[in-house]
């Protein structure tokens, strides 16, 4: 390098710490900016960690009781004292109809008035109840027929033991979960909602910024300045990346400390991965606020362009394996669904490095190629 571009390139860094200022003193001074980058996080968290969950702890169903033998008392006491059933009991289904049709019951059980010779059914046969559900819900009538299923077995296995019935199977399974022990939905809800909550606060943030710059026509005053457009660009994405990793901080330590969530990572790894990902939503809003113009047209264009993609084809919450053949080639394109499987790693699993280098270098490269986007679109309408 020689003097000249020494000298150049000090004046080029000269200037881009100068804007990196003014930026700053921006957002503080916008209430705005403090309200996306710093209230927004909190209430999305707060609303994702106790208003979303896919658990389902407690179902209410009911019992009819056609066959009232000590066998038929037996298995309605295991129903009763189950942690994931509130049942009502009745003598006769048409009593459980209207509370079906009115969403007061999920479903209920029957129990026909020849279940007391279960015990000479061959052991190929379906057990001698009924569960009906309502198909309105079906997570919740596949939960219930699953647990009212399994209830049904652990009662033959007690039978089993304590009557010694013969013909009945004695192996029973043992389930081993890993990663999410608990099988509780938060655990990997909230870790996948940091990149729903960092899409929205990046790509809204630099939304706002140049399309607040041409409305207030000090876009023009830059242009003015030997400031350089690609240097306008760094400054902005310098001030409003620090502000975006300053809110995934927060929103990190109220996950691990508020939540319980396992943190299984590195936090230096975290970071990594998530200023990987804040260069595609950074520059994704940079973008719109470019081709717009216009602060209400680029906060709308930035939830169709970065928040509903993140939401939807994820991975957060729609398997991305149960969508067509050509929405799941579409995802490939979403860096929301690098982050989202590297922060379900980094939390749960840990640091898987093959998954997270490759999910970071591609978080890049789409983020050098919008920034290269923007910047070629700046200087032509500029021009």
């Amino acid at each position: 390098m020689n003097q000249t571009e020494h000298v150049s390139l000090r004046a080029s860094l000269r200037r881009i710490k100068a804007l990196v200022i003014k930026e700053s003193y921006q957002i503080v001074y916008d209430p705005s900016s403090i309200l996306i980058g710093v209230v927004l996080p909190i209430i999305l968290l707060f609303l994702y960690g106790f208003g979303v969950s896919l658990d389902l702890n407690t179902v209410n169903i009911g019992l009819v009781l056609e066959d009232t033998s000590p066998d038929a008392r037996g298995f309605a006491q295991s129903l009763t004292d189950s942690k994931y059933f509130a049942v009502t009991v009745a003598g006769d289904r048409r009593e459980l109809l209207y509370p079906l049709l009115q969403g007061k019951i999920r479903g209920f059980v029957v129990v026909p008035t020849y279940f007391s010779n279960f015990r000479n059914f061959p052991t190929d046969k379906q057990a001698p109840i009924q569960v009906i559900t309502d198909g309105g819900e079906p997570n919740t009538a596949t939960f219930v027929q699953n647990y009212v299923a399994q209830t049904w077995l652990k009662w033959l296995q007690q039978e089993k033991i304590y009557d010694r019935i013969p013909g009945l199977p004695l192996i029973g399974v043992q389930p081993r979960f890993w990663f999410n022990e608990a099988l509780e939905s938060r655990n990997f809800l909230i870790p996948g909602s940091l990149a729903i909550i960092m899409t929205l606060i990046g790509t809204t943030l630099t939304a706002l910024v140049i399309a607040r710059e041409w409305e207030r026509g000090t876009m023009e005053a830059l242009m003015a300045t030997p400031v350089h457009i690609r240097e306008i660009l760094i400054a902005k994405l310098i001030a409003y990346f620090c502000m975006a990793m300053v809110s995934m901080m927060f929103c990190v330590v109220g996950t691990v400390l508020f939540y319980g969530i396992p943190f299984r990572g590195s936090f230096l790894v975290l970071g990594i991965v998530t200023a990987a990902f804040l260069l595609p939503a950074l520059g994704t809003g940079l973008l719109i606020s470019t081709a717009t113009k216009n602060q209400l047209a680029a906060s709308q264009a930035a939830q169709v362009a970065g928040f509903l993609p993140a939401y939807i084809l994820s991975g957060f919450i729609f398997e991305i394996g149960s969508m067509p053949k050509i929405i799941q080639m579409v995802t490939y394109i979403v860096p929301a669904r690098y982050f989202v499987r590297s922060l379900l790693s980094i939390f749960l699993v840990g640091n898987v490095w093959s998954l997270l280098i490759q999910d970071t270098l591609i978080m890049v490269g789409v983020g050098l190629l919008i920034f290269a986007a923007t910047s070629r679109l700046i200087v032509k309408r500029l021009d």
